[in-house]
């Protein structure tokens, strides 16, 4: 008889993995901290824009979320969940940009087919990813994706919601329920 360890070895190898991804999954910027302004290349319907954090939250609080890379499984599903949600965002006065560290051609594509026109995408590069300390690092490796995090800031430019886990699923129902409750507060 062979060793039956062997059928084991890719159930224990996926569970490996997903301890060492939880262990890194965790929101880096404090509630109440200054959120990193920045300016950066992005796409909405297609169409390339600069995005400004600053403008932005002149017109109402940001949704900022972090996701891996475009066209992945869970990304895919993240941006049909946050476009379904749109109006939702807009009726409590935010809006919402997803961050990869793909390229403008890739956003640009992935805005019109997975965002379903409803929102925009941007790059966020080296220093975007450092400064909201969102790199994902595997055995201490930082890869060229984003940990999957997502922020709410308020007009004032402070971080009203951290959250980080990098199942895509509860990332609209928190980031929604926080801009609600800013809304609440107006």
């Amino acid at each position: 008889m062979k060793n039956p360890r062997h059928l084991f070895a890719p159930a224990l190898a996926a569970v490996a993995v997903g301890a060492l991804l939880s262990t890194t999954a965790r929101a880096e910027l404090a509630v109440g901290a200054a959120a990193p302004a920045f300016v950066t290349q992005g796409a909405k319907a297609g169409k390339p824009f600069t995005f400004d954090l600053k403008q932005a939250l002149k017109k109402g609080p940001v949704v900022v979320y972090f996701y891996p890379k475009a066209f992945t499984k869970g990304c895919t599903l993240e941006a049909h969940a946050f476009a379904e949600a749109s109006d939702d965002f807009a009726k409590a006065g935010a809006m919402v940009i997803g961050m990869s560290a793909d390229d403008l051609p890739t956003l640009e594509k992935f805005s019109t087919m997975e965002c379903r026109d409803k929102f925009p995408v941007a790059i966020a590069d080296a220093g975007i990813i450092k400064n909201y300390d969102v790199a994902l690092s595997i055995l201490g490796i930082s890869a060229s994706v984003t940990r999957r995090t997502s922020y709410v800031i308020g007009m004032d430019g402070r971080i009203k919601l951290a959250y980080t886990d990098m199942d895509y699923k509860d990332h609209v129902s928190k980031t929604l329920a926080a801009v609600r409750g800013l809304a609440a507060k107006h």
